[in-house]
């Protein structure tokens, strides 16, 4: 027996009814021979770690553009805290921790540089739209690898594509990933807009806080736990109560972050500067080499959209200047 087959052997035995063994899988597009240490789930997971996409998200907006500090949250550390708060959940139910990691290291592959504001500005431009959570789908099964793609398996490509809204992953793990999101970026998200002063715990109305919890480990602790305690049939949920009043939490948040003329001030430049940078990348010869292999088979549009959704903040505002700005003249 090998250390997978081990590792399988042992799913079933301890894992719920309701979790996704490994040994299970829909499988890969194209068919691979089985490692003999890891399960399919713990490659996809390894996979996703290690792919160029992952990395960028390090400079990625997560709520707050271009902000001065440490300390705030990129995408890549928003994608961690998902990754922890849905093992939590996860392993409580006795569900498969490594599906589970694998879809929430992923989740967030596709997101624009500026966040919610790149997104939007792609969604404008594209004719049928842009969104974040089908372009996490395209990195891993077209982009990655200059052109051959991750080879992930269904149920890690099913969640990841059904994190955020819409049709719900066909995995219970899956379900457990979109929920974790919203947790994880609706909490770390007022630990950042207080950092940058936009608003205090305090603010929040007590009819949320006297169910939640005051501080940021007190909710997600309330979360989580409500999640664990009322899912154990095989159905992701809250407790009803916990429910209505994270519901009424993130409405707060929209209201006095999310639209925050203040915190949000600097993202009406982002329609001009993406928009711009499309113009420019719709010239076949302004295309990088890589990306020109996309234009001859999806189109020119389409390349240019996955280059510049592949971006970080400060490629994005690099290539910008470069191309847009007056250079000094030295002699």
């Amino acid at each position: 027996m090998t250390v997978r087959e081990r590792t399988q052997t042992i799913e079933e035995q301890t894992l719920s009814p309701y979790a996704a063994l490994s040994k299970n899988t829909l499988g890969r597009d194209t068919p691979e021979e089985e490692c003999t240490l890891r399960t399919p789930y713990q490659r996809d997971r390894d996979r996703i770690l290690h792919c160029k996409s992952f990395r960028r998200l390090k400079h990625k907006t997560q709520v707050f553009l271009s902000p001065e500090g440490d300390h705030y949250r990129t995408r890549l550390t928003h994608t961690l805290e998902v990754s922890q708060i849905a093992r939590t959940i996860a392993r409580a139910l006795r569900l498969n921790e490594d599906l589970t990691e694998a879809i929430s290291l992923g989740h967030d592959l596709g997101h624009t540089p500026f966040g919610h504001a790149g997104e939007r500005a792609l969604n404008d431009l594209m004719e049928g739209g842009f969104r974040h959570y089908e372009q996490s789908v395209r990195i891993v099964e077209k982009l990655e690898k200059s052109g051959a793609g991750l080879n992930l398996t269904k149920e890690v490509r099913d969640g990841i594509l059904c994190h955020t809204k819409g049709t719900e992953a066909m995995t219970l793990e899956g379900r457990v990933v979109r929920l974790a999101d919203r947790i994880a970026y609706i909490n770390h998200d007022i630990d950042d807009a207080e950092r940058a002063g936009v608003l205090h715990e305090k603010d929040i109305p007590r009819e949320i806080t006297s169910v939640l919890g005051g501080r940021r480990s007190e909710r997600i602790d309330t979360l989580v736990h409500s999640l664990v305690e009322n899912s154990l049939d095989g159905r992701i949920r809250m407790d009803p109560e916990i429910q209505e009043a994270f519901d009424k939490l993130y409405d707060f948040m929209f209201e006095y972050v999310y639209l925050n003329s203040y915190a949000k001030a600097e993202e009406k430049k982002v329609p001009n500067l993406i928009g711009a940078l499309f113009d420019y990348l719709r010239k076949p010869e302004n295309l990088p080499d890589d990306m020109r292999r996309i234009a001859e088979q999806d189109g020119i549009e389409r390349a240019a959209c996955d280059y510049i959704a592949g971006m970080t903040d400060h490629f994005a505002l690099e290539l910008f200047q470069d191309i847009y700005v007056p250079k000094s003249w030295n002699i």
